[in-house]
This record gives C-alpha cells, sequence and structure tokens, in this order.
C-alpha cells in the first residue's frame, strides 16, 4: 500500500512540474522554424504539396535549366530601359553604381540573334522576315506575293491579339538594347525606401481587384485589419484570388534573389556577395512579418506551379522540326534544343501539375469579361514597371512581368497550340524571342528562389 501510494505521489508531483513550467523546456524555435513552419505541406487552391516541388526542382530541373540560361540564345535581352513612365513623372532615378545596367557593345552579340528572333526552315524564315519587314511599313505592300499579304495580315491580327498579357517593347525603337543577363544578375542594389515602396503599392492597392477600404496586412494604414484582408481574399472568386497571388508569390521571388545576393562587404579590389540571412528573416520570418512572411513564401511556390504549367504546356510548340533556337552557331544551336526539349519532357513528366481548368469556366459571357480584366489588369502592372527608378531593377522587373505574362498566354491558348501546323510558322499561336526569352528566365528566376530556400532553411537552422 505504502509503495502504491507513494508512486502515485510521485506521478501527481511530475505532472505538477510539467504543467508549472518547472519541468525540461523545450528547445527554442529555430528561425528556420519561424520561417518555414508554414512552408510545407499542400498548397491553397493546389493539389501539389511543397515537398514534391522540393525534390523535383532543385534535384532534377535546377541543374539543367541554369545550363540552358548561360547558354547565347537565353543570355541576351533587348530592352528599352528610357521609356517614359505613363502613371507620373516624379521617379527618383537610383544613382548608386549598383542600380546600373551595362548594355552589350554591337559586336557582342551573336550574328544569329541580331538578324532574327529565330528560325524556321529556309523557306519559311524568308516569309516570315519578308512580313515582318512589311509590318514595320506600317501597311500591306500590294507589290507583296499574295501568300506574303495574307501573312501580314495573320501577323498583325497576331500582335493585336487579346491573348498577349503584357505591353512589350518596341525592340525596333533606337533606344532598345541587347543586354547580357549573365553580366547584368538581379542582386541587391539598395533600391529602397518611399519609391521602391510606391511601385509595389500602386501594384497592390491598383491592379489586385481590391477594394481600397481592405488595407493589405503590415500596411502602416491597415491598423489590425489582417483578417478583414483574407476574409476577403477567400471570398474571391478562383481567378481573382489567383491573381494577387501570383504578385504576391513574384514579389516574395524577387526578395528571395536579394537576400540571397546581397553585398556584404565592399573593399578598393572586390565586391563580397552572398547570403544575407538577417535580410531575409526580416522578409519572411513569422514574428517579425507578424504570419506574413510565411504566406508569401507560399504564394511563391502557387507561382512556381502556375509557370511550370505553362511550360508543360508549350512543348508542342518547341517539338516542331523548323524551330531552331538560333544563333548562328549550329552545333550550340542543336544542343541546345536538345537540352530544352529534355528539360520540358521532364516538366510534363511532374505528377501534380496545377489544373487550370478551373480558371474562366462559368458563364461564357461572365468569364470573357473576367478573363479581358484579368489581362488588363496585369497588362497595367507591365507598364509600372517603366516607372522603376533604378535601371537594373526594371530590366529584371519587366523581363519576369514579361515571362509570367508569356505564361499566362500560353495557359489560355491550349486550343490554339493544338492546332499548330506541323512545319512552317505558326501564326495563330506564336512567340517571339523576346516571350522565348523572357519565359524561360522567368521560371529560372522563380527556380533559382525554390533553390535558395533550401539554403536559407539550411543555414538559419541553428539559429533562434
Amino acid at each position: 500500500m505504502g509503495r502504491g501510494w507513494g508512486f502515485l505521489f510521485g506521478l501527481l508531483g511530475a505532472v505538477w512540474l510539467l504543467s508549472s513550467g518547472h519541468g525540461e523546456e523545450q528547445p527554442p524555435e529555430t528561425a528556420a522554424q519561424r520561417c518555414f513552419c508554414q512552408v510545407s505541406g499542400y498548397l491553397d487552391d493546389c493539389t501539389c504539396d511543397v515537398e514534391t516541388i522540393d525534390r523535383f526542382n532543385n534535384y532534377r530541373l535546377f541543374p539543367r535549366l541554369q545550363k540552358l540560361l548561360e547558354s547565347d540564345y537565353f543570355r541576351y535581352y533587348k530592352v528599352n530601359l528610357k521609356r517614359p513612365c505613363p502613371f507620373w513623372n516624379d521617379i527618383s532615378q537610383c544613382g548608386r553604381r549598383d542600380c546600373a545596367v551595362k548594355p552589350c557593345q554591337s559586336d557582342e552579340v551573336p550574328d544569329g540573334i541580331k538578324s532574327a528572333s529565330y528560325k524556321y526552315s529556309e523557306e519559311a524564315n524568308n516569309l516570315i522576315e519578308e512580313c515582318e519587314q512589311a509590318e514595320r511599313l506600317g501597311a500591306v505592300d500590294e507589290s507583296l506575293s499574295e501568300e506574303t499579304q495574307k501573312a501580314v495580315l495573320q501577323w498583325t491580327k497576331h500582335d493585336d491579339s487579346s491573348d498577349n498579357f503584357c505591353e512589350a517593347d518596341d525592340i525596333q525603337s533606337p533606344e532598345a538594347e541587347y543586354v547580357d543577363l549573365l553580366l547584368n544578375p538581379e542582386r541587391y542594389t539598395g533600391y529602397k525606401g518611399p519609391d521602391a515602396w510606391k511601385i509595389w503599392n500602386v501594384i497592390y492597392e491598383e491592379n489586385c481587384f481590391k477594394p481600397q477600404t481592405i488595407k493589405r496586412p503590415l500596411n502602416p494604414l491597415a491598423s489590425g485589419q489582417e483578417n478583414t484582408f483574407y476574409s476577403w481574399l477567400e471570398g474571391l472568386c478562383v481567378e481573382k484570388r489567383a491573381f494577387y497571388r501570383l504578385i504576391s508569390g513574384l514579389h516574395a521571388s524577387i526578395n528571395v534573389h536579394l537576400s540571397a545576393r546581397y553585398l556584404l562587404q565592399e573593399t578598393w579590389l572586390e565586391k563580397k556577395w552572398g547570403h544575407n540571412i538577417t535580410e531575409f528573416q526580416q522578409r519572411f520570418d513569422g514574428i517579425l512579418t507578424e504570419g506574413e512572411g510565411p504566406r508569401r513564401l507560399k504564394n511563391l511556390y502557387f507561382l512556381y506551379l502556375i509557370e511550370l504549367r505553362a511550360l508543360s504546356k508549350v512543348l508542342p510548340f518547341f517539338e516542331r522540326p523548323d524551330f531552331q533556337l538560333f544563333t548562328g552557331n549550329k552545333i550550340q544551336d542543336e544542343e541546345n534544343k536538345m537540352l530544352l526539349l529534355e528539360i520540358l519532357h521532364e516538366i510534363k513528366s511532374f505528377p501534380l501539375h496545377f489544373d487550370e481548368n478551373s480558371f474562366f469556366a462559368g458563364d461564357k459571357k461572365e468569364a470573357h469579361k473576367l478573363k479581358e480584366d484579368f489581362r488588363l489588369h496585369f497588362r497595367n502592372i507591365s507598364r509600372i514597371m517603366d516607372c522603376v527608378g533604378c535601371f537594373k531593377c526594371r530590366l529584371w522587373g519587366k523581363l519576369q512581368t514579361q515571362g509570367l505574362g508569356t505564361a499566362l498566354k500560353i495557359l489560355f491558348s491550349e486550343k490554339l497550340i493544338a492546332n499548330m501546323p506541323e512545319s512552317g510558322p505558326s501564326y495563330e499561336f506564336h512567340l517571339t524571342r523576346q516571350e522565348i526569352v523572357s519565359l524561360f528566365n522567368a521560371f529560372g528566376r522563380i527556380s533559382t528562389s525554390v533553390k535558395e530556400l533550401e539554403n536559407f532553411r539550411n543555414l538559419l537552422q541553428n539559429i533562434h
């Protein structure tokens, strides 16, 4: 009896110690847990989980994609960084050296890239070049062959198509220049403060289907309206909710890049770039951002799935035997097309693709209007990129918005892609070299972000 009572008292004492906090304390939460504890499992509006994306991207896709983006075809991007801002005049230009962009000299760009957007068979390509020249003249010249006149009209119809989600630069403008993306990498430039905040604020407040009465979390004017914001967001149709999450995911991805390639040290001899853990925590730590950081990272994964799905859909466009990634170096061009197709077939094999069939699936008239609103809102965001005061930020902002816009164009062109001719130029569905370069580089940025999250997770593991 005595032993039994002793055992009982001992057990009760142990329970009391644990409940009163005098027992063994739980280990403190790590910085990695605060940033990533919610970034796991299934994503909203998707059947895919974060862990599957991490494995697929980091070990099967990322290395080959980086190799492709280092090739001449994908490293040279033509852009006009001198277009005026269409919305306001008081742009404060960043005067820091790291904000500058070094354009290419004419002899640095392969002749094949400068002479044509891409190559099909010789006959088909001659027709394309004739069409492009005629289109630049602004009219259908009656002296052209009947076939070419017809092609010009089809080409113009494509350029005016409602399937274009971005306002693209006029690459024929004398102010448009080629930029080597490898020599002008996206990284921290020091561009911040009211001017940078203004860009993102206009994007979110005026272009994400949000009423003025609903304030975003962490907005100085929000005053505890976080729950109101997410109640509003969950009440939206899936298309408008997806739009917000795409923009949030793009914003998060850019912030990951800036934190991963941060100027850690500068001397007269060199600059040291690397991972800035503090910067990453300020942007994504669950406590420091009042829960917003992990939500933003999940939106980054949502963006990844959308662009991944678009790449899987566009495979037939690149599989056609006439299509080349033309730079003029025949051997390199053939190797790059093989690598491109390997990557796209790998992407197509991904087991948990996003299902875009739920988009614009209701009443045809309402769905058409919603799609047009969706397109115009995104097109407006592409125009806002000309208001960015840091030229390097403007370069990568324009490229990534054009890349995402191209992905959206692909997703909503499934029937046009299915009806493409097996050879020769495709007029109903067509991608320019600008769209191709921006599409793959934009996805390369998202892929890099996912890879960098693994690096930050490891770096933060032992920090409390």
